[in-house]
């Protein structure tokens, strides 16, 4: 019963204000009247009666952290139930409620760069914060992208049956691109070499002098590959101050967004590419570029060099504790 003077709140009210159906208070209110607060108890659920163990279900889950079969890398999930005596089913669920995946494999590798936080806060000042009346190019060179040819002629895709073509291949050569890519923009600076030592890299500096307006500032991102440091690279650098270079930390190429564009072009264009030369490849490459000049698309950069050094470290502190 409500006191004297007190407003009894309405069903849609209370279903608002708890974030529940209408049917849900009534239903809850219907028990108390009936009931009072021992109407407010779970009802026994229908179903069959649980028949794992909690002892089980962590015995499986340090088994798959902590050992692996006689005959394989990795559990499966038909070796994992036999091991357990569990169905195949439940080894999937128990996996699943634990985020385990046995069979996903993921690479590594921590830079060992001195300068490796100086670095980061250097090239990601300028993707978050680029300098005024300067552009900010992210260069390399994709070396050796292959002319395959398949063996057999490649079956194209039809209704209910993908596209086909022979396993094997032929190379017909080879080509490398140099590109540097505007993160501001999007677009590309682009050349194709046969070969990548820095008699080509110094030619490609050269194009982005001529290409790049006068009056702007270049600052160059890109890694520490020997080309890009010979003698000769730095001493053409020396009498073209415009141009402010900055060395991604070693082992680190994912911080030079060029990588990123990249893997454009490789999925794009080269992945199922079928070349018979290599002026082929570096046609349908320049056509390609073109295109997508015409229409380019910069990356958003989300992450702030103090996010990415605390990812390390966290990642860092992982390894530690695992023993590593």
């Amino acid at each position: 019963m409500a006191c004297e003077g007190t407003e009894v709140p309405t069903i849609t009210a209370v279903a608002r204000d708890l974030g529940v159906t209408p049917d849900t208070v009534r239903k809850w209110r219907k028990r108390f009247t009936a009931d009072r607060l021992e109407g407010l108890c779970d009802e026994p659920r229908p179903g069959k009666p649980r028949t794992i163990t909690d002892e089980q279900v962590e015995q499986v889950v340090v088994d798959t952290l902590e050992s692996t079969p006689n005959d394989a890398t990795h559990w499966s999930r038909a070796s994992m139930a036999e091991h357990s005596g569990l169905s195949r089913r439940t080894i999937g669920r128990i996996w699943e409620a634990f985020n385990l995946q046995p069979h996903r494999v993921e690479t590594f590798k921590l830079s060992k760069d001195p300068l490796f936080v100086d670095k980061v806060i250097d090239i990601v000042g300028l993707y978050c914060n680029p300098p005024e009346k300067a552009i900010v190019l992210c260069a390399d060179e994709k070396s050796q992208i292959q002319a395959l040819d398949r063996t057999q002629p490649v079956l194209p895709m039809a209704p209910g049956v993908p596209e086909r073509r022979s396993h094997d291949y032929v190379r017909n050569g080879v080509t490398s691109l140099f590109a540097a890519f505007d993160i501001a923009t999007g677009k590309v600076i682009t050349a194709l070499h046969r070969r990548h030592r820095s008699t080509e890299w110094l030619k490609f500096l050269r194009r982005i002098d001529k290409e790049v307006p006068a009056e702007l500032d270049i600052h160059l991102v890109c890694d520490n590959y020997a080309t890009h440091k010979t003698e000769t690279v730095q001493r053409w650098l020396a009498r073209h101050p415009r141009f402010h270079v900055h060395f991604t930390p070693t082992s680190a190429s994912w911080i030079n967004q060029v990588e990123r564009w990249f893997a454009l072009v490789t999925t794009k264009l080269l992945q199922r590419g079928v070349h018979t030369s290599v002026a082929a490849l570096e046609k349908d490459l320049r056509a390609w570029i073109a295109t997508y000049n015409d229409n380019p698309h910069p990356f958003t950069w989300t992450k702030t060099a103090t996010d990415i050094l605390e990812s390390v470290k966290r990642f860092c502190l992982r390894i530690n504790a695992q023993g590593h």
